[in-house]
């Protein structure tokens, strides 16, 4: 019996499978306003087409400053819920649950979006803004960013709650909070860009209290049936940074707030250090983290093959694998996955039996 394919119940949503699509920033919102538009109704709609069991959405600002370029999405006004809406609409109507990864840059905020050919930081003349974070030491290469005072701190938990109430009326079924990849939260958690005096800085408790108050505020508005999720970077990849044994700690401490699961990457703070990449490298980072808490977690990050994703899941410890860029080039994925395992599915699109693969 293949576990990719077993439905996974996350309190009262049932997902078909144990593929989620992982997020990907698409820098596609074409008047810098946050508003998704075609482009999302098509990448998303694919991928729901495909056979995902559950799509996050790519990283949304909850804020104008929160969005790590000016083409990001946002959920900040009333605009951006209907047009997220739209999305929504069709992606469930394939089948496939939708979660939206609510996020702010912090100082890795208003930069180019690289395919332009630029680098580095927008200045405020060009559309950019200036930047924020726990600290005000820039990312290498980014301007520097202004420090936090802790009365805007408290009105970022605020910003990150509202969101998630306007996330449920766009019609998404889960929430996703991005505490990893050098943004803002992860900011705040690592020793290495926090080096507060006040209540979110010092102790490990210290750190962990902005991403710890954003939970429960999200808990706090959403339905009581609806899935909470984080993604975390598990280690900096540098000695006093932060680490796995951090990141089991503070998923013990998310999970007592209600999070329902824990989505587990790496890296992203800083630059020059050495990651050990390759297939499926963050896989014992999930695992360890899945050691210390009940709730399921997810591995991502160069899971290319069913074959590869399936024995993830059957060596235990992982209960969902998100698959990013193997998504972009084949949004068929799942439907493939599950012919190359020999599992019928009853959600292939009847337009396309006839190509049913390996059928010829």
């Amino acid at each position: 019996m293949t576990k990719l394919f077993k439905p996974l119940k996350l309190r009262d949503l049932e997902v078909r499978n144990r593929i989620f699509i992982a997020p990907m920033c698409q820098y596609s919102c074409e008047n810098q306003d946050g508003v998704v538009n075609s482009w999302h109704e098509v990448h998303y709609g694919s991928r729901s087409v495909g056979g995902a069991g559950m799509i996050i959405v790519e990283a949304t600002g909850v804020s104008p400053e929160g969005r790590i370029t000016p083409w990001c999405a946002g959920i900040w006004n009333e605009e951006q819920v209907a047009a997220w809406k739209r999305v929504n609409d069709i992606v469930k109507k394939h089948g496939a649950r939708t979660a939206i990864q609510l996020a702010h840059a912090g100082r890795k905020a208003s930069t180019q979006r690289g395919w332009d050919g630029k680098s580095g930081t927008i200045s405020v003349a060009d559309r950019g803004w200036s930047t924020v974070s726990a600290t005000s030491e820039p990312f290498e290469g980014y301007e520097p960013p202004r420090e936090l005072q802790t009365a805007e701190v408290f009105e970022i938990i605020e910003e990150f709650k509202s969101s998630a109430e306007r996330s449920v009326r766009a019609g998404f079924e889960a929430i996703e909070i991005h505490a990893a990849h050098g943004y803002l939260i992860h900011q705040f958690l690592s020793p290495l860009t926090n080096s507060r005096t006040d209540e979110f800085g010092g102790s490990l408790e210290n750190r962990a209290r902005l991403l710890l108050e954003i939970t429960k505020a999200i808990r706090s508005v959403i339905p009581e049936g609806m899935p909470l999720m984080i993604r975390f970077s598990a280690t900096d990849y540098r000695d006093g940074g932060w680490d796995l044994e951090q990141t089991q700690q503070v998923a013990q401490w998310c999970a007592e707030a209600g999070v329902d699961l824990f989505d587990i990457s790496s890296g992203g703070l800083i630059t020059g250090v050495k990651i050990p990449s390759g297939p499926g490298y963050q896989v014992p980072l999930a695992i360890g983290v899945g050691e210390v808490i009940v709730q399921p977690v997810a591995a991502v990050g160069q899971i290319t093959t069913s074959a590869q994703a399936e024995k993830i899941l059957q060596g235990g410890g992982v209960e969902v694998i998100a698959i990013a860029r193997a998504s972009l080039r084949d949004p068929y994925w799942p439907l493939r996955a599950a012919a190359e395992l020999n599992v019928e599915v009853d959600y292939w699109p009847t337009q396309y039996l006839r190509g049913k693969w390996p059928k010829d």
